[in-house]
């Protein structure tokens, strides 16, 4: 027998710095959310080792411990945080249809999605494995690259985003290489001529990744191969950072939410408001430039109260 349908004012989907947000928003408010925390709870910051750039932490804190302080925030204010992930979706009447582990049903006045974006890795164990202890793989130049001031690094990536951040790891680091799968870049001329004529940063055409190499305390060095001669060398870089793009998590919403070719969800400018009336988005699952947890966190409280405001014209 099915159970029975739970019916809430607000539903927030995802639990990172914008899912937390909006919750700590939302209960304050009354709205009385429920947030479920998604596939991987406390979203990418669970990755992150050490955030220095999250004001209001002058020692810097830990990605985890920053999402378990956001978590009982909310709490505090009496947000229904739950494990469990949304398998399924209906947005086309009134009310907002969400399916929860593909059994729970709830029927939601409003819905803010933050379900973030996963950053995409090349796939390797040896990377994996540096990922997991934070000794020296990222996704995040911005957010990581000052640990590795007058150090090298090695960058993977042919488009704007791993030009950018080349030319920004570029300032802080002694030296720089870029490894390119082709024999070109897909970055705008602009883009591309910004890193080529960087001193300190090389470039190298046809060339992947075999093996990120390391001791127990971190990466001491890239193995790399040129695929069109086969000929293999050992880099010696201290970071290793992956730049091959983010995926959107919002497959689930497809057939209702406006999105663009790469799977963002589109929203009115200057608001959280998609497509439907009463869903709301915050967070990397809109935002392919910013994907800073302060940006996220700013468009949560922008969600909750852009919720607060639509519950309140309906007379909730």
């Amino acid at each position: 027998m099915a159970e029975e349908i739970e019916r809430i004012k607000c539903l927030i989907i995802g639990s990172g710095p914008a899912g937390y947000t909006a919750a700590i928003y939302a209960a304050r408010a009354n709205m009385e959310p429920v947030l479920y925390q998604g596939m991987q709870p406390g979203g990418q910051l669970t990755t992150t080792n050490e955030v220095e750039n999250f004001p209001g932490y002058p020692e810097g804190i830990s990605g985890p411990e920053m999402m378990v302080e956001l978590e009982a925030q909310a709490k505090r204010f009496d947000a229904d945080i739950r494990n469990g992930w949304v398998t399924k979706v209906d947005f086309s009447g009134d009310v907002h249809k969400v399916w929860v582990d593909e059994t729970k049903e709830i029927h939601t006045d409003t819905v803010i999605i933050a379900t973030g974006a996963s950053a995409k890795y090349l796939g390797l164990e040896s990377e994996q494995h540096y990922l997991k202890i934070g000794g020296g793989v990222s996704a995040c130049a911005v957010c990581d690259g000052f640990f590795y001031r007058g150090q090298e690094t090695v960058i993977v990536g042919a488009g704007d985003s791993a030009c950018e951040e080349a030319h920004y790891l570029s300032k802080l680091c002694k030296k720089v290489t870029m490894l390119v799968r082709r024999d070109e870049f897909r970055a705008s001329k602009i883009m591309e001529e910004r890193v080529k004529s960087t001193e300190n940063i090389e470039i190298l055409f046809n060339t992947d990744t075999v093996e990120v190499l390391g001791d127990e305390h971190g990466v001491t060095g890239a193995r790399v191969k040129n695929n069109k001669t086969g000929e293999e060398r050992d880099i010696p870089c201290t970071g290793f950072f992956v730049a091959i793009g983010h995926k959107p998590n919002t497959d689930v919403f497809k057939p209702y939410i406006d999105m663009d070719e790469t799977g963002y969800i589109k929203n009115v400018p200057g608001s959280s408001k998609t497509n439907v009336a009463g869903v709301f988005v915050s967070g990397d699952a809109a935002d392919k430039n910013y994907r800073q947890a302060i940006t996220a966190a700013g468009t949560g409280c922008m969600a909750a109260l852009d919720a607060e405001r639509y519950l309140a014209a309906k007379g909730h």
